[in-house]
């Protein structure tokens, strides 16, 4: 059993900043990415950053040069660091963890439970 639970969400004014977090927990082998995707109203859930276990990172254009992924593999945590907020960045946030589990043994995706993220004045 994995569980990814997220913090760091709310309301900040456009321009403003937000740092997300998700931890992972459970039977976790080893974990082989991670990542944030967003999902606004009416729209399809989107890549916002993914980062390997090796440290590669790829970002989605609308993001680039704003937001920044980073990783703690000790604490199984992602960490998504978000500048220079747009409205338009106005979104449910979730993370996902590709990871290993000891049991069945093999690699799964997990999800967190989602976090909002408003940008208003």
């Amino acid at each position: 059993q994995v569980q990814l639970v997220e913090s760091g969400g709310g309301l900040v004014q456009p321009g403003g900043s937000l740092r997300l977090s998700c931890a992972a927990s459970g039977s976790i082998f080893s974990i082989n990415a991670m990542g944030w995707y967003r999902q606004a109203p009416g729209k399809r859930r989107e890549l916002v950053a993914t980062i390997t276990s090796g440290g590669g990172t790829n970002y989605a254009d609308s993001v680039k040069g704003r937001f920044t992924i980073s990783g703690d593999n000790a604490k199984n945590t992602v960490y998504l660091q978000m500048n220079s907020l747009k409205p338009e960045d106005t979104a449910v946030y979730y993370c996902r963890h590709t990871i290993v589990v000891h049991t069945p043994f093999g690699e799964y995706n997990y999800w967190g439970q989602g976090i909002q993220v408003t940008v208003s004045s």
